[in-house]
């Protein structure tokens, strides 16, 4: 008898070995239809696939978050099958789900073009209409090398030869095409549906080296439905409208060029954002107790290699090696050693913890040139850094504290949907196993002191210690990881850190490593955005803009412009012999917030005729009224408390 146990914990006893299939198919035939896979114990199996011995099981049906990733594998494979059937001697090598879909690499004499897209997606629509059943099959090694040599596919073949001898090799076929994969999939390509589409081409070399041949990648999207789809095609179409890199130079904001790969060119408007959103968050950290520090950029090597980046670190450094390495300086990627030099400088006490300490520090990383993207994958970046040195005893109440600082710092800026992943020991790390236990065991604690509902992010911490990464969503659904909090007990050790406990001995402070924003650059990017370029008025570049009727009323213009100037707005005067309908529009493109029209009346009257952005009326205020009601909404959250 074979026990299989649910997850309500019931129990069913099957004489013979049973599928997921046919289980769910005794639950009930909506179930059948809605199922795609099995969880048994734990880990994810094709439906279809017998259970021989006592399990215990979880059946997953599209609903859920497993779901596209199957679903997506699947469709890559479809694609695969439907590009072998279309173009013979193609041939496949590697066929992932990722983020949003899916691709596959393939090797062809003749290049593929964006019209053979349409074709493909026929082709993989009829598929799933054959209803063509997915089986797994297990193989011998040798017996499948030799296999897909003679199918002429020797980059397959490659991959197998790698696999240790003795492994199980699985293969999965549907029809005539036939792949070497782990799995899950789902029992037929009628389960894949057709909520896909083909997205975009590009090169890759085998194997991700540059020495290897070139290959021809096709990029696809795969949803649970239509509206999934229709959804996402949407998001693609706005986020092209709000791609900060357009909005940029639409806004006059900043630029990038070839001679200083990485690093940004502000713009007088692009760096009054910069510069009130740096303001903000120093008032925040002011507000949170935290104590502003600056160091150096450039930094001996030395340091580097007591607290290990060197080792971890020394390929995405810049460096000052000319031959002698022991003169070498870096510059510096993070700010974290720097911080603990300057704790170190005098006798600390436990009274002095916890010690928070920010540094807006100017870092650099030398990023692959074909990983840099707009703000978003910068070299020369400025990280909203803090260190929080405490004793073990603070690290629950000091999370609690982080946790609070940064929800209010996030739904300051209009995010209100954050979750968490917590990432644990790497496989390269610094520390011993009970350094580690100690360093996750207490971060898990204070995580759940918060009341933070989290999923496990395994093996992506950082060297020195596990970490919380806190993700956002943006108005338009897309999601940005961005806060980090790690708790770290080794740089204190390596770097000799100690302040005097209560007792009067020597003890070793933790070291709570925090980011809120990430870095200046990338956040400005993810607001641009995420605001579609129409910040609020706090954050605006351009606040208001005064547009005379005539250029009889540039008098008074000006005398507005003197006004708000002096209140500490940033504005606009336009004295240009152009018409006055032209200049709205013009600062209406540039999503400036609030225009003020003046014209005869309102010089004779001291009033202003206001415009805001979005909004077809106008309002009639006295100006000193005015210059009140735009000071006080101009007020950052941070000063309004």
């Amino acid at each position: 008898m074979i026990n299989i146990t649910f997850p309500d914990g019931a129990v069913k006893q099957f004489e013979s070995p049973v599928t997921g299939l046919e289980i769910a198919t005794g639950i009930s035939k909506g179930l059948a239809k809605d199922a795609i896979a099995i969880r048994v114990n734990g880990e994810l199996w094709d439906l279809t696939r017998e259970m021989t011995k006592d399990a215990t099981i979880e059946l997953v049906t599209k609903k859920q978050e497993e779901a596209l990733e199957i679903i997506r594998h699947d469709a890559a494979h479809l694609m695969a099958q439907a590009v072998q059937e279309l173009y013979p001697g193609t041939q496949v090598t590697i066929g992932p789900a990722i983020e949003n879909g899916f691709y596959y690499d393939f090797y062809r004499e003749e290049s593929f073009t964006l019209e053979d897209f349409e074709k493909i997606e026929k082709r993989m629509r009829y598929l799933v209409d054959a209803n063509i059943e997915i089986v797994r099959e297990e193989w011998d090694r040798d017996k499948a090398i030799a296999f897909f040599k003679g199918l002429g596919e020797e980059y397959k073949a490659e991959l197998i030869e790698e696999i240790p001898a003795g492994e199980t090799i699985t293969l999965y076929r549907q029809g005539n095409f036939i792949d070497l994969c782990r799995g899950p999939h789902l029992p037929s390509t009628a389960k894949i549906g057709k909520s896909f589409k083909l997205m975009k081409l590009a090169g890759a070399y085998w194997r991700g080296d540059s020495n290897n041949v070139m290959l021809q990648r096709i990029y696809g999207t795969a949803w649970a439905n239509d509206k999934q789809l229709a959804d996402y095609l949407t998001m693609l179409e706005e986020a092209e409208k709000r791609d900060h890199r357009r909005l940029g130079k639409q806004m006059a904001l900043f630029h990038l060029q070839p001679e200083s790969p990485g690093g940004v060119f502000w713009h007088p408007k692009g760096w009054a954002i910069y510069q009130a959103l740096q303001g903000y968050m120093r008032k925040r950290l002011t507000q949170g107790g935290y104590k502003e520090v600056n160091t150096p950029i450039l930094v001996d090597r030395k340091l580097w290699e007591l607290s290990g980046h060197w080792d971890k670190f020394r390929e995405d450094m810049f460096t000052t090696e000319d031959g002698d390495q022991d003169s070498a300086m870096a510059m510096k990627p993070m700010n974290c050693p720097c911080h603990v030099q300057i704790f170190k400088q005098g006798t600390k006490s436990y009274r002095d913890l916890p010690l928070r300490m920010a540094e807006f520090g100017c870092c650099h990383r030398n990023e692959a040139s074909g990983a840099l993207h707009g703000l978003m994958r910068v070299r020369a970046m400025v990280q909203d850094d803090a260190h929080i040195f405490c004793t073990e005893d603070q690290i629950v109440s000091e999370t609690k504290e982080f946790c609070r600082l940064l929800k209010l710092i996030y739904k300051d800026f209009g995010f209100d949907s954050i979750h968490v992943r917590f990432s644990d020991r790497p496989d390269v790390r610094a520390g011993s196993d009970e350094t580690w236990d100690k360093a996750e065991n207490a971060l898990l604690e204070a995580t759940k002191a918060t009341g933070l509902e989290y999923v496990v992010n395994p093996g992506e911490g950082a060297f020195y210690g596990p970490k919380l990464e806190f993700i956002l969503k943006d108005a338009i659904g897309r999601e940005w990881q961005c806060g980090t909090f790690q708790v770290d007990f080794v740089l204190p050790e390596r770097l000799d850190a100690t302040y005097i406990g209560e007792d009067g001995e020597k003890h070793r402070p933790v070291m709570l490593h925090r980011a809120i924003l990430g870095t200046f650059e990338r956040f400005m990017g993810i607001l641009i955005e995420n605001y579609g370029g129409r910040f609020p008025l706090w954050l605006a570049p351009t606040q208001v803009a005064i547009v005379p009727v005539s250029m009889d009323n540039n008098n008074y213009a000006q005398s507005v412009y003197d006004q708000l100037t002096a209140a500490g707005l940033r504005c606009e005067i336009d004295l240009r012999n152009e018409k006055m309908n032209y200049k709205i529009r013009e600062y209406s493109h540039g999503k400036v917030p609030v225009i003020f029209v003046v014209g005869r009346r309102e010089a004779e009257e001291k009033t202003v005729a206001i415009r805001r952005l979005g909004s077809n009326g106008q309002e009639i205020l006295a100006l000193d009224a005015a210059i009140d009601t735009l000071g006080t909404e101009a007020l950052s959250p941070a000063d309004r408390c």
